[in-house]
């Protein structure tokens, strides 16, 4: 269904998802953002570097390690700077130094879906990028870094989804419509 919608739906979308994701706490509270270059009819993350309250934030875009199959580490990306294909074709930073950040040194990761449920449970791609590298967070317990907000397009909610042992969960998910929150076993957000 992403890919069916037009352009302008997309830019529509975006804009108006970026507008949401702009007052969500998590947001406003974040120094280190990772986001994504939407691919495949994705929600595109990139109408929040326009928003004026996230122009003075480091921003970060994921990047594959061959040493390291099958995780995803993040390193510092400013809005401009060459981006250089991956073998899935995606952009990444073009810097042949730059230095990789661990997902666990960010303090928000904003991540791409493919769906979604109320309760911010998450389908991805099914390659497990996502949730190998963010794994550790199934055993948090006494902190809350980084937060993990979906972006998608209202169309990709699904009435449920059964998530599987390994599946890491979103702390909410933005779609142009609305934010959808997890809620936590003790009542909190």
């Amino acid at each position: 269904m992403r890919r069916s919608l037009s352009a302008r739906e997309q830019r529509h979308h975006a804009t108006a998802a970026a507008r949401l994701l702009s007052r969500e706490r998590a947001f406003r509270s974040s120094l280190r953002i990772a986001l994504y270059l939407a691919v495949d009819g994705e929600l595109d993350p990139m109408p929040v570097l326009s928003r004026r309250a996230a122009r003075t934030r480091r921003w970060y875009l994921p990047v594959l390690r061959r040493h390291q199959p099958g995780r995803l580490w993040l390193a510092r990306w400013r809005p401009g700077e060459p981006l250089r294909p991956n073998r899935y074709g995606i952009g990444e930073p073009a810097r042949r130094r730059h230095r990789l950040h661990h997902p666990r040194q960010l303090d928000l990761i904003l991540l791409p879906l493919v769906g979604f449920d109320a309760a911010c449970n998450r389908i991805g791609m099914g390659a497990g990028f996502y949730d190998r590298s963010l794994a550790f967070l199934r055993r948090r317990c006494c902190w809350r870094r980084p937060r993990l907000i979906g972006l998608a397009h209202e169309c990709q909610r699904l009435p449920g989804i059964q998530p599987r042992p390994w599946d890491v969960p979103l702390d909410a998910v933005v779609t142009e419509a609305r934010i959808y929150r997890r809620t936590r076993p003790n009542g909190g957000v």
